[in-house]
């Protein structure tokens, strides 16, 4: 009896799992003044209080966002269209009491501001990023997906998506939540390019560019061209294309004044938003190489402490360091590779990765891992108030792509044809391909693996990334023919510190731990008077006092702190700042090892 009972009620759960979908109609009927119309049907509801609600963050974004704000005239309705209850019981939480597993909710989106994380909806194209826009119905995660956007009459438009198409042109699927919410949408007058790459293996994968510029045809092909050399420079650091969902990868692309600037990297797509006028000029590639470069890194090669997203809170992370660090310094390292800037500019980018991880204040008090954690308050997070930044948080973007740099440079040095792609392409067999998300740990085992040599790899991490030590760049800089010198060698400095010049010079940002305006008991606000006896109301007065002296001169200086007029001595100091020169450039030879270990480190892997 008990075994008949528990097959009919597993039998049960099975017909209500089958009949659990989630529908999306989206129409735009005001254009003009950036709204949208959504609509969301949820059938086979099992909850006694169906909860609908707006998301606080989106993927690749780590702080918290108020997309329920943008959201109103919310109404509920049953199977006969008749209107039932909806409460709203928070900013961006609406609760249905009653209803039979079935339940429609209609409501009207404000969008008007389109980058990787908000949305924006205009008579000239949508752009949609997904937890910006939609509602969704919680305990239903793993519910299947449809949604069909009505394009407006008369609009010869086109879609770009990494939604799953359908035979209906304007119809989308996805599996469940998690991948809706990763799957930007872009509908206006595209332009789309494509290529196809393949692995090893001999399975074809199709790239699409869909670009949204003034661009001549002409224009597209030549820029479609110089993406597909970045995807081919990537492909050779993993060895491998991921296996892309659907068989396609889209560089959803606005190069237009009308955008706000941003990239944002999805499992099987990039929505990069550049807000100039396009003419396909190599500066506008290094965003492309950035996220390209995460549909390994990130998407794939998963931290977990990101999985499963939670689009209810911040997500805290301890890894960003690599995920977003490393994607960083390969992403200018492709550039080079691709040939779509010089090595000029490169060693330009190493010295000022070698400043964020010597110089900088948080670099210096405070390792990677920990400055990983701060995106929930810095990754495009909003607060009014003043913060303390400048002496206890350095951004785990350069800061993280610094210890590529370190780590990169090392291997190359200290082991035989070791190189950070080797090691890239083994954290992707160890964690990316076989999509089991990673620690610190893990990520120390696998530099382990790639050496053999333990003690490498533990002092290394220690000492950098879940510690703060400096590191030594110049004698490995050295072996590739590059001097790493003071920037200003003998010449006097008070501080890298922003001025405002109103009726007078004010310091306009926080004076940095050590420097000598901070030593001096300077801070943002206070109005220099006099230094060295002369007055101070320009930037360029300041200057000319500066040049006269020297570091370790010791002069008077008089303040102002909130209206009181205050007196100190000021010790000059010579700026920490470090630069990259190259031995050819400094009139120094360029040995034919030098010249090798540039070849590998920064030329074509092709």
């Amino acid at each position: 009896m008990k075994k008949t009972i528990c097959i009919v009620f597993s039998l049960l759960l099975l017909a209500t799992a089958r009949s659990q979908k989630v529908s999306y109609i989206v129409t735009f009927p005001n254009l003009v003044h950036h709204e949208a119309h959504i609509s969301l049907t949820a059938n086979g509801i099992t909850q006694r209080t169906a909860v609908f609600r707006m998301s606080r963050s989106s993927p690749g974004r780590y702080a918290t966002h108020e997309f329920g704000k943008n959201i109103y005239d919310v109404q509920a309705f049953d199977r006969t269209g008749k209107s039932i209850t909806i409460n709203r019981t928070d900013g961006d939480v609406y609760e249905v009491p009653r209803h039979d597993g079935y339940v429609r909710v209609e409501y009207t989106l404000y969008a008007n501001y389109p980058d990787g994380t908000y949305a924006g909806v205009d008579e000239t194209s949508i752009h949609l990023n997904m937890p910006a826009t939609f509602l969704w119905l919680k305990g239903f995660d793993k519910v299947p997906i449809d949604i069909k956007f009505n394009i407006p009459e008369g609009k010869k438009w086109t879609i770009a998506t990494q939604l799953k198409p359908t035979n209906d042109p304007g119809l989308f699927t996805a599996p469940g939540l998690q991948y809706f919410m990763d799957c930007p949408t872009k509908i206006g007058d595209l332009i789309w390019k494509e290529w196809t790459m393949k692995n090893p293996n001999g399975k074809s994968f199709q790239f699409r560019l869909a670009l949204e510029a003034k661009a001549t045809d002409a224009q597209a092909d030549s820029f479609a061209l110089k993406v597909k050399r970045i995807t081919q420079e990537a492909q050779a650091v993993f060895g491998e294309l991921p296996e892309y969902d659907n068989g396609t990868y889209t560089f959803i692309a606005s190069i237009n004044p009308w955008v706000k600037g941003d990239g944002m990297e999805h499992r099987n797509s990039t929505m990069i938003s550049i807000p100039v006028n396009f003419d396909g000029a190599n500066y506008l590639l290094e965003v492309f190489a950035h996220e390209f470069f995460h549909c390994w890194n990130v998407e794939r090669i998963r931290p977990k402490t990101l999985e499963p997203f939670n689009f209810e809170k911040s997500n805290m992370s301890h890894e960003l360091w690599f995920a977003e660090g490393f994607t960083q310094y390969y992403g200018d390292l492709l550039m080079t590779r691709a040939g779509w800037q010089t090595q000029e500019d490169q060693f330009s980018t190493v010295a000022s990765l070698i400043n964020v991880k010597e110089n900088t204040a948080g670099a210096k008090r405070y390792s990677p891992a920990q400055m990983s954690n701060h995106a929930v308050f810095v990754d495009a997070g909003v607060s009014i108030d003043r913060n303390n930044y400048p002496n206890m948080f350095t951004s785990y973007y350069p800061c993280g792509a610094a210890i590529a740099l370190a780590l990169d440079l090392e291997l190359r040095t200290r082991f035989s044809n070791l190189t950070l792609d080797n090691y890239m392409a083994a954290v992707w067999k160890r964690f990316g391909k076989t999509e089991v998300p990673y620690t610190i740990s893990g990520l120390e085992d696998v530099l382990e693996q790639v050496t053999g040599d333990k003690q490498f790899a533990s002092t290394f991490f220690s000492k950098y990334v879940t510690g703060h030590e400096s590191f030594d760049y110049s004698p490995l800089l050295g072996k590739a023919g590059l001097i790493l010198k003071k920037q200003n060698e003998g010449k006097a400095w008070i501080g890298n510190v922003r001025f405002r010049e109103e009726d007078g010079l004010f310091i306009a940002g926080n004076t940095v731990i050590g420097s000598p305006l901070y030593k001096a008991g300077l801070d943002v606000d206070d109005q220099l008077i006099q230094l060295d006896g002369k007055p101070v109301k320009k930037q360029t007065e300041l200057a000319d006092i500066l040049n006269n002296h020297k570091p370790g001169d010791q002069l008077a200086l008089e303040y102002k702190h909130r209206g009181e007029t205050k007196r100190t001595n000021i010790t000059l100091a010579e700026s920490p700042a470090l630069a990259v020169a190259a031995n050819e450039r400094s009139g120094a030879a360029l040995s034919a090892d030098a010249t090798a270990f540039r070849k590998n480190w920064l030329g074509s892997k092709l």
